[in-house]
């Protein structure tokens, strides 16, 4: 290779440590790819923006807006309440098809956003038995569809790009369906060895809440067993800072001083009772608005708050709320409450004032898990217009010429002039990370072209396989890809791959479909680790799991998937 080649192996390369090394900031690692590529000349600026307007891509976009319709709709609500109803067989069934089958035409994150509550609260079935299931289930439904998940969307814009038709609407509903009943029935089979939960302790048993002694306070000079301090209800003195220096754990002689950060952990429907005592003041109350409103909520991955700290994200001036108590399950919380970083799948309790629930910007940042939720949900026409016109455009573009991308652009604007979806709700919550992330994932392909990489890529593959089975290659384009979505994310693994694979095709001179196919299921396939995909996140806090529990649960689905995934693939798309 020539010099030119080997720096643009370097990007290539340094791309993927920078998407391991930095996990939640994919869209910054890409952009900084892209950058590098028009800055060698690799690509031009008519590339970039060539690929800016993608049919793919354009299409993955106008989806994320009609997901935030559909959070808004009635569907997700009544689907909930349907679910627990008779046995506990019927019941879980119901559950898993239900999430699945409406994770194959809208966001899977929404639907597993949706179900967390009512799972919880059920008396039917015990949730630690069936919140994890649930994130598996709505994994395997976003495979059933072209719309199901980012991750098909994003390797069909990359396909797109290689002059390439583009894939239609039920390309992998064979496959998927395969891999979803044969999936579910080893869920079914293993559900017993999921641990239970504690329900009447699920709530609230590991927030963590803080309130500071104040100068003035009666509590000064005295120990914590002598303010009885020790024996609250519920709730246990876990920390003391003082002058940035934690005690931990808190003995009862440990005498208090005007200043000291308490941190208590425990339920949070006592928190009120820190109240009666005297100079003792929670961090809400410094906002003061600590009454009897608190709602709780989860953070969503792509919230404006994840990274900030509680102290400098602006609870007051962003929501007219203040962080009460906070809660991350799979990792440890200490020091204090401001300076905690807010990570994605954090619950937090919200002291929330009057203009809580009309802010517009609720739903980008959080999941409303239970108290106060916004008033903007759609109701009457507005509500049926919004689930049946999505329903229409789809089937208008399955059974007629018409493509999908101008039935949701009809779609979308039909949504803006009901007033079903506003321009400000698309500014506001435009994906850009994931226009991002797909725009330099095109431009890196494109790079990788025009360097002449790719060729040599091809040519170097043909060579190493010489004699061998072309399912070997198959199987490791498969095997790379869900070794990535494990590390990194599915749609970073699928948007990295995508030019790997699809060249090693050229090179073996078969069919790029199955090997396209491969890296779309393998994308979606994180059924081991509680980060590689949104909704494992999201159940992983919710369900109180450990990280044991997952794996022991998810290695077993994740290697049926990948055996049915990779028998039927060249079953449906010969090489």
């Amino acid at each position: 290779m020539t010099a030119p080649q080997w720096l643009m192996v370097i990007i290539f390369l340094a791309t993927l440590f920078g998407l391991i090394k930095y996990q939640q900031k994919p869209e910054r690692v890409f952009a900084c790819a892209t950058l590098l590529c028009l800055a060698t000349s690799f690509v031009s600026t008519d590339d970039i923006l060539a690929n800016a307007v993608n049919p793919g891509l354009v299409t993955l976009i106008l989806l994320v807006l009609c997901s935030f319709v559909f959070e808004r709709s009635s569907v997700l609500r009544h689907l909930a309440v349907l679910i627990f109803n008779g046995s506990k067989i019927k019941s879980v069934v119901r559950t898993l098809f239900f999430s699945a089958f409406a994770s194959a035409l809208m966001s899977n994150t929404a639907v597993v956003a949706s179900l967390i509550s009512t799972i919880k609260n059920n008396k039917v079935i015990n949730p630690g038995k069936l919140l994890l299931p649930l994130s598996y289930a709505a994994i395997l439904g976003g495979t059933l569809t072209l719309v199901g998940t980012s991750t098909n969307l994003i390797v069909n814009s990359m396909l797109i790009e290689q002059n390439h038709p583009g894939l239609n609407f039920f390309d992998f509903t064979l496959i998927g369906a395969a891999a979803l009943l044969v999936c579910l029935g080893v869920i079914f089979v293993r559900l017993r060895s999921l641990p239970d939960m504690d329900v009447s302790r699920l709530e609230g048993q590991n927030y963590m809440v803080e309130a500071e002694v104040t100068p003035q306070s009666s509590l000064l000079g005295k120990s914590v067993e002598e303010n009885g301090l020790r024996h609250l209800d519920s709730l246990f003195l876990v920390e003391v800072i003082r002058c940035g220096r934690l005690i931990s754990p808190v003995t009862p002689e440990e005498v208090l001083q005007g200043g000291d950060k308490l941190i208590f952990s425990g339920d949070i429907s006592k928190v009120l009772t820190l109240q009666q005592f005297d100079g003792l003041t929670l961090f809400a109350q410094q906002d003061g608005l600590l009454r009897d409103n608190l709602t709780e909520v989860l953070i969503k991955p792509d919230a404006a708050v994840v990274g900030k700290s509680l102290k400098t994200a602006g609870f007051r001036a962003r929501f007219d709320a203040a962080v009460v108590a906070i809660r991350r399950e799979g990792g440890a919380l200490s020091g204090k409450l401001g300076d905690i970083v807010i990570q994605p799948g954090d619950f937090l309790v919200l002291a929330v004032g009057k203009d809580f629930s009309a802010r517009s910007n609720l739903s980008k940042n959080f999941f409303i898990i239970s108290g106060h939720k916004p008033d903007d949900m759609l109701h009457g026409w507005r509500n049926k217009l919004a689930v049946f016109g999505f329903l229409g455009a789809i089937a208008v573009s399955v059974f007629t010429v018409i493509s999908l991308l101008e039935c949701l652009l009809f779609y979308v604007a039909l949504l803006i002039f009901t007033g079903c979806l506003t321009i400000n709700e698309i500014k506001r919550r435009f994906p850009l990370e994931i226009w991002l992330i797909v725009l330099s994932a095109l431009t890196l392909a494109k790079a990788l072209e025009n360097s002449g990489v790719s060729l040599v890529l091809a040519g170097a593959f043909e060579q190493l396989l010489l004699g061998s089975s072309i399912y070997i290659a198959f199987i490791a384009v498969f095997v790379m890809t869900l070794v990535i979505t494990e590390t990194v994310t599915n749609n970073a693994a699928a948007a990295l791959v995508f030019p790997v694979a699809y060249n090693m095709a050229l090179g073996l001179g078969v069919s790029p479909l199955p090997f396209v196919m491969a890296v779309a299921f393998a994308a979606s396939g994180s059924f081991v680790s509680p980060y590689g995909y949104q909704t494992n996140v999201m159940v992983y806090s919710a369900g109180n799991y450990k990280l044991s529990d997952v794996v022991k649960f998810g290695i077993p689905v994740s290697l049926t998937y990948s055996v049915i995934v990779l028998l039927m693939i060249p079953l449906i798309y010969p090489f």
